[in-house]
């Protein structure tokens, strides 16, 4: 194996199904660090940046150097049926919610865990995982009669197996209506607006593990223009920063903005937003119903839905649309989806 060149053994084990990849980590310190780098991970033959659900199936579509959808096995624990209500991409996990509970998933290594709720939790809706001094987290709130404005959060730790209640705090300026959830460096962060106040004002809030804190973090460059119509979806970019994506649903254009900088989970006073991309060419897709996206060699790379509900991929560059998809294999309409990094994380 010593006299093969490296770049054979990184080919070699790039055709290596994933789930034998972590047992391959004590072979030597330069294969352990190989499987942390997101660019070996981005190249793997098996790597895939969507993930779809329907009411049955669940789907991962690969995209270059074409685009590739594959059915993926259920019957891990929490999955044998689906009937889910949301996904929620983590950064490395994924989280699938259900009416009863939620599966925390890793679909590369084919991991799962089944949170089950419990009876006092049952209205609560499930957020996102992130992780306070290296241990998983789950965040969940929920909005009571006894506190109309309040949001009252809740944190379940894997470790432990336990759910710890946080009492609810007042939000400035009434109620905060939350969307489009990112996860980055272990904080869980959301677009925001106050319902009554000017909907144009949209900011992002953090969630603070250890007080139980849902905190005003910075604000967005933009809003939307016409409310609940426009698509308006965070995510992260280059792996430390945020990209933000706007489609105005009248004039179909559509804007991304970056962060110039890496983002300090401590201070959000230091963010500074420049504009990226711009599309306004006539021939741009409406993106229906919350479009999941990434941003990679000057590409824009998104899956929506269309009018219909059928699921599309769409590539977008210089300032014009690239090509379309139509993933035809996914015959139910509306599916869920969301943007997946595979990565070689475990399930708490």
């Amino acid at each position: 194996m010593v006299h093969l060149p490296w770049e054979l053994i990184e080919e070699i084990l790039s055709r290596v199904p994933p789930e034998s990849l972590n047992r391959f980590r004590t072979v030597s310190k330069q294969w352990n660090a190989l499987f942390d780098d997101k660019t070996f991970i981005t190249n793997h033959k098996m790597t895939f940046r969507f993930i779809l659900a329907t009411e049955s199936k669940v789907y991962s579509v690969s995209i270059d150097p074409v685009i590739v959808v594959h059915e993926l096995p259920l019957g891990t624990p929490g999955l044998e049926s689906l009937e889910l209500t949301n996904l929620v991409d983590c950064n490395e996990l994924l989280l699938c919610v259900r009416k009863k509970g939620a599966v925390v998933w890793n679909p590369w290594l084919g991991e799962s865990t089944w949170i089950e709720l419990w009876s006092r939790h049952s209205g609560i809706k499930f957020q996102g995982i992130g992780y306070d001094s290296k241990t998983y987290k789950l965040a969940a709130n929920s909005a009571g009669s006894k506190y109309p404005t309040l949001d009252m959060w809740t944190i379940y730790e894997f470790a432990s197996d336990v759910w710890i209640d946080h009492e609810p705090e007042p939000c400035d300026g009434g109620s905060i209506n939350i969307q489009s959830v990112v996860s980055l460096n272990g904080t869980l962060y959301w677009v925001c607006f106050h319902d009554e106040t000017d909907p144009l004002c949209y900011h992002i809030r953090k969630f603070d593990f250890s007080s139980g804190l849902f905190i005003r973090f910075c604000d967005l460059p933009c809003g939307r223009n016409h409310h609940s119509s426009d698509a308006l979806v965070l995510r992260v970019f280059r792996g430390d920063r945020f990209s933000l994506l706007k489609q105005c649903m009248v004039t179909k254009k559509i804007e991304i903005w970056v962060t110039e900088n890496k983002i300090n989970y401590e201070d959000g006073d230091d963010v500074v937003w420049m504009n990226f991309m711009n599309f306004s060419s006539p021939n741009l897709p409406d993106l229906y119903s919350k479009p999941s996206y990434f941003i990679e060699d000057k590409r824009l790379v998104v899956c929506s839905c269309n009018d219909t509900g059928r699921a599309w991929i769409y590539i977008l560059g210089d300032n014009k649309l690239i090509c379309k998809t139509r993933i035809d294999c996914v015959v139910d309409p509306w599916p869920l989806h969301c943007t997946f990094i595979p990565s070689l994380v475990p399930v708490p």
